[in-house]
């Protein structure tokens, strides 16, 4: 059968209050791989349970393919290999950290370009560094409680003063902010240089030492990011940092 005269029959909510997003996404999914799809919209409450119970699914959307049942939009992109099977996907992941790097050295890029005509400017390199930390502190404060909870897996100086878990990116934010700005170096560079040396050793026990397996807190408490070399990687960046600006000001 030619591919464009395949057929999927969906079944998905679109309710005066709700549309259903994956019901949307199954739909677009499915007419990018060249399906034509008989959609069939759940329109109230009690037509979309009696559509679950006789089915036997607690859950829309719903795709059929030749009569056999797929799935929900999960499923969908597992049937056409875009994603591996659930059984076999990882629980980490470092695309949350890629796109802060990648997006922080595009401003500084950016903020070179603006200020001095060039990206190629030791400012710029300033900038992607404290802008990076400012960001990675906006993650763990988005939720103060979680990020705290998860840092006390690993930070030595959380596990004896509890508090301090929830003072550190309310430090990382001041440093990465005043850093940005070029002010308050004798501020900034203390701050910057303590949080990052205890975190650098922190990780390097927990992970180095210990062996132990755990998630990063360093982009929030609902991470799927490794802890080990990302974090290390922040905590040292600071630490350089630090000592890059103070020797600057010691110089100046």
């Amino acid at each position: 059968m030619p591919r464009d005269a395949r057929t999927a029959t969906l079944y998905r909510m679109v309710m005066p209050d709700h549309i259903c997003p994956y019901g949307l996404k199954s739909k677009d999914l499915l007419e990018r791989q060249g399906y034509r799809v008989e959609d069939h919209p759940l329109e109230t409450r009690a037509e979309t349970d009696a559509f679950m119970a006789r089915h036997g699914v607690e859950t829309t959307p719903q795709t059929f393919i030749d009569g056999a049942r797929i799935g929900g939009y999960d499923d969908l992109r597992v049937h056409f290999e875009l994603d591996p099977p659930k059984d076999e996907q990882s629980d980490t992941s470092y695309q949350p950290v890629i796109a802060i790097f990648a997006v922080t050295a595009l401003l500084a890029l950016g903020l070179s370009w603006h200020q001095y005509g060039t990206v190629f400017t030791l400012r710029a390199v300033e900038w992607f560094i404290s802008l990076s930390m400012t960001v990675l502190a906006i993650q763990k404060l988005q939720d103060i409680e979680s990020f705290s909870t998860m840092f006390l897996n690993y930070d030595l100086l959380a596990r004896r003063w509890v508090p301090y878990g929830k003072l550190y990116p309310f430090g990382e934010a001041l440093a990465g902010i005043l850093m940005t700005a070029g002010a308050l170096t004798w501020l900034s560079v203390p701050v910057a240089l303590v949080i990052g040396g205890i975190g650098a050793v922190s990780v390097v026990k927990a992970v180095y030492v210990d062996r132990r397996e755990l998630k990063c807190a360093c982009v929030g408490g609902a991470s799927t990011v490794p802890l080990g070399f990302v974090s290390l990687t922040e905590n040292v960046m600071m630490m350089a940092m630090a000592l890059w600006m103070g020797a600057r000001a010691l110089a100046g």
